[in-house]
Protein backbone atom coordinates (compact mmCIF):
# COMPACT_ATOMS: atom_id res chain seq x y z
CA UNK A 1 0.00 0.00 0.00
CA UNK A 2 2.70 2.37 0.67
CA UNK A 3 4.46 1.48 -2.52
CA UNK A 4 1.41 2.15 -4.35
CA UNK A 5 0.72 5.61 -2.68
CA UNK A 6 4.32 6.53 -3.10
CA UNK A 7 3.93 6.17 -6.94
CA UNK A 8 0.61 7.51 -7.69
CA UNK A 9 2.04 10.57 -5.40
CA UNK A 10 4.28 11.50 -8.41
CA UNK A 11 1.11 11.37 -10.51
CA UNK A 12 -0.78 13.80 -8.65
CA UNK A 13 1.22 16.93 -10.58
CA UNK A 14 0.10 15.32 -14.54
CA UNK A 15 -3.23 15.17 -13.22
CA UNK A 16 -3.52 18.53 -11.77
CA UNK A 17 -1.68 20.18 -15.02
CA UNK A 18 -4.13 17.82 -17.09
CA UNK A 19 -7.12 18.91 -15.38
CA UNK A 20 -6.31 22.40 -15.85
CA UNK A 21 -5.87 22.08 -19.58
CA UNK A 22 -9.12 19.76 -19.95
CA UNK A 23 -10.48 22.97 -18.11
CA UNK A 24 -8.98 25.56 -20.63
CA UNK A 25 -9.89 23.67 -23.99
CA UNK A 26 -13.72 23.31 -23.06
CA UNK A 27 -14.06 26.99 -21.67
CA UNK A 28 -11.39 27.74 -25.16
CA UNK A 29 -14.17 25.74 -27.46
CA UNK A 30 -16.78 26.39 -25.42
CA UNK A 31 -16.75 30.68 -25.78
CA UNK A 32 -16.13 30.04 -29.46
CA UNK A 33 -13.41 32.72 -28.76
CA UNK A 34 -11.06 31.14 -31.58
CA UNK A 35 -13.21 31.29 -33.95
CA UNK A 36 -13.59 34.95 -33.58
CA UNK A 37 -9.76 35.23 -33.41
CA UNK A 38 -9.97 33.76 -36.67
CA UNK A 39 -12.25 35.99 -38.07
CA UNK A 40 -10.85 39.28 -37.07
CA UNK A 41 -6.91 38.21 -37.63
CA UNK A 42 -8.48 37.37 -41.22
CA UNK A 43 -9.85 40.62 -41.87
CA UNK A 44 -6.62 42.03 -40.75
CA UNK A 45 -4.70 40.15 -42.69
CA UNK A 46 -7.01 40.97 -45.50
CA UNK A 47 -6.92 44.88 -45.14
CA UNK A 48 -3.17 44.65 -44.70
CA UNK A 49 -3.04 43.06 -48.29
CA UNK A 50 -1.58 39.51 -46.69
CA UNK A 51 -3.68 36.49 -48.06
CA UNK A 52 -2.97 32.88 -49.58
CA UNK A 53 0.53 31.70 -49.92
CA UNK A 54 2.23 34.60 -47.99
CA UNK A 55 -0.22 33.99 -44.60
CA UNK A 56 0.78 30.27 -44.59
CA UNK A 57 4.69 31.35 -44.81
CA UNK A 58 3.73 33.74 -42.10
CA UNK A 59 2.47 30.47 -40.10
CA UNK A 60 5.62 28.59 -41.00
CA UNK A 61 7.78 31.04 -39.11
CA UNK A 62 5.40 31.75 -36.22
CA UNK A 63 5.29 27.43 -35.75
CA UNK A 64 8.85 27.97 -36.11
CA UNK A 65 9.29 30.50 -33.32
CA UNK A 66 6.60 29.20 -31.19
CA UNK A 67 8.39 25.31 -31.29
CA UNK A 68 11.43 27.42 -29.31
CA UNK A 69 8.93 27.62 -26.17
CA UNK A 70 6.54 24.58 -26.61
CA UNK A 71 8.10 21.31 -27.17
CA UNK A 72 4.89 18.91 -28.13
CA UNK A 73 4.11 19.02 -31.82
CA UNK A 74 0.71 18.03 -30.65
CA UNK A 75 0.40 20.52 -28.00
CA UNK A 76 1.02 23.23 -30.02
CA UNK A 77 -1.07 22.16 -32.76
CA UNK A 78 -3.82 22.13 -30.33
CA UNK A 79 -3.06 25.70 -29.23
CA UNK A 80 -2.79 27.14 -32.80
CA UNK A 81 -5.60 24.98 -35.09
CA UNK A 82 -8.87 26.19 -33.05
CA UNK A 83 -7.55 29.69 -34.58
CA UNK A 84 -5.48 29.29 -37.63
CA UNK A 85 -7.71 26.29 -39.38
CA UNK A 86 -10.59 29.00 -39.52
CA UNK A 87 -8.84 31.95 -40.11
CA UNK A 88 -7.11 30.07 -42.95
CA UNK A 89 -10.94 28.94 -44.33
CA UNK A 90 -11.67 32.16 -44.54
CA UNK A 91 -8.92 33.30 -46.59
CA UNK A 92 -9.26 30.54 -49.03
CA UNK A 93 -6.96 27.69 -47.86
CA UNK A 94 -7.68 24.43 -46.96
CA UNK A 95 -6.92 22.72 -43.97
CA UNK A 96 -4.98 20.29 -45.19
CA UNK A 97 -2.49 23.41 -46.48
CA UNK A 98 -2.59 24.50 -43.18
CA UNK A 99 -1.56 22.10 -41.60
CA UNK A 100 1.21 21.68 -44.24
CA UNK A 101 2.60 24.72 -43.49
CA UNK A 102 2.31 24.20 -39.88
CA UNK A 103 4.51 20.87 -40.23
CA UNK A 104 7.23 22.66 -41.96
CA UNK A 105 7.42 25.32 -39.27
CA UNK A 106 7.54 22.37 -36.63
CA UNK A 107 10.14 20.84 -38.47
CA UNK A 108 12.83 22.83 -38.91
CA UNK A 109 13.38 23.95 -35.33
CA UNK A 110 13.10 20.87 -33.97
CA UNK A 111 17.03 20.32 -33.53
CA UNK A 112 17.26 23.65 -31.69
CA UNK A 113 14.69 23.45 -28.92
CA UNK A 114 15.54 22.35 -25.89
CA UNK A 115 12.55 21.38 -25.15
CA UNK A 116 12.64 18.62 -27.71
CA UNK A 117 12.25 15.13 -26.13
CA UNK A 118 15.05 14.07 -27.61
CA UNK A 119 17.14 16.71 -27.06
CA UNK A 120 19.02 15.43 -23.81
CA UNK A 121 19.54 11.73 -25.89
CA UNK A 122 21.06 13.99 -28.60
CA UNK A 123 23.16 16.05 -25.98
CA UNK A 124 24.30 12.74 -24.43
CA UNK A 125 25.70 11.19 -27.60
CA UNK A 126 27.57 14.34 -28.89
CA UNK A 127 29.40 14.46 -25.52
CA UNK A 128 30.01 10.75 -25.83
CA UNK A 129 32.38 11.79 -28.93
CA UNK A 130 33.65 15.02 -27.61
CA UNK A 131 37.37 14.56 -26.95
CA UNK A 132 37.23 17.21 -23.77
CA UNK A 133 34.96 15.60 -21.19
CA UNK A 134 31.72 17.72 -20.61
CA UNK A 135 32.98 20.48 -22.89
CA UNK A 136 29.54 19.03 -25.03
CA UNK A 137 26.28 20.45 -23.53
CA UNK A 138 22.92 22.44 -24.42
CA UNK A 139 24.71 25.72 -25.70
CA UNK A 140 27.32 23.63 -28.05
CA UNK A 141 24.74 21.77 -29.83
CA UNK A 142 22.33 24.66 -30.51
CA UNK A 143 25.11 26.61 -31.70
CA UNK A 144 26.11 23.87 -33.82
CA UNK A 145 22.62 23.04 -35.20
CA UNK A 146 21.39 26.52 -35.61
CA UNK A 147 22.97 27.45 -39.14
CA UNK A 148 21.42 23.83 -40.34
CA UNK A 149 18.03 24.48 -38.81
CA UNK A 150 17.99 28.03 -40.19
CA UNK A 151 18.99 26.43 -43.67
CA UNK A 152 16.17 24.15 -43.34
CA UNK A 153 13.59 26.82 -42.50
CA UNK A 154 14.42 28.85 -45.90
CA UNK A 155 15.11 25.84 -48.27
CA UNK A 156 11.70 24.45 -47.13
CA UNK A 157 10.33 27.47 -46.78
CA UNK A 158 11.23 28.21 -50.82
CA UNK A 159 10.00 24.63 -51.84
CA UNK A 160 6.46 25.33 -50.21
CA UNK A 161 6.52 28.52 -52.07
CA UNK A 162 7.32 27.00 -55.33
CA UNK A 163 5.01 24.37 -54.76
CA UNK A 164 2.27 26.69 -54.56
CA UNK A 165 2.98 28.59 -57.03
CA UNK A 166 3.31 25.75 -59.53
CA UNK A 167 -0.62 24.44 -58.06
CA UNK A 168 0.82 20.85 -57.50
CA UNK A 169 -1.22 18.88 -55.13
CA UNK A 170 -0.37 18.00 -51.72
CA UNK A 171 -1.83 14.78 -51.55
CA UNK A 172 -4.13 12.10 -53.22
CA UNK A 173 -7.33 14.38 -54.09
CA UNK A 174 -6.53 16.99 -51.98
CA UNK A 175 -6.12 20.89 -52.91
CA UNK A 176 -4.43 23.96 -51.69
CA UNK A 177 -7.26 26.15 -51.99
CA UNK A 178 -10.42 26.10 -51.30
Amino acid sequence: MKSMTKAMASCGQVLVIIFVSAQFVYVFSKSNIGIVIAVKLADVLKDLGISGIWAAVGLIFLTAFVNLFIGGASSKWLMLSPVFIPMFVELGLTPEYTQLAYRIGDSTTNIISPLMSYFPIIVGFASKYEEKEGSMGIGTIIAMMLPYSLVFLIGWSIMFIAWTYLGLPIGPGVSMFM
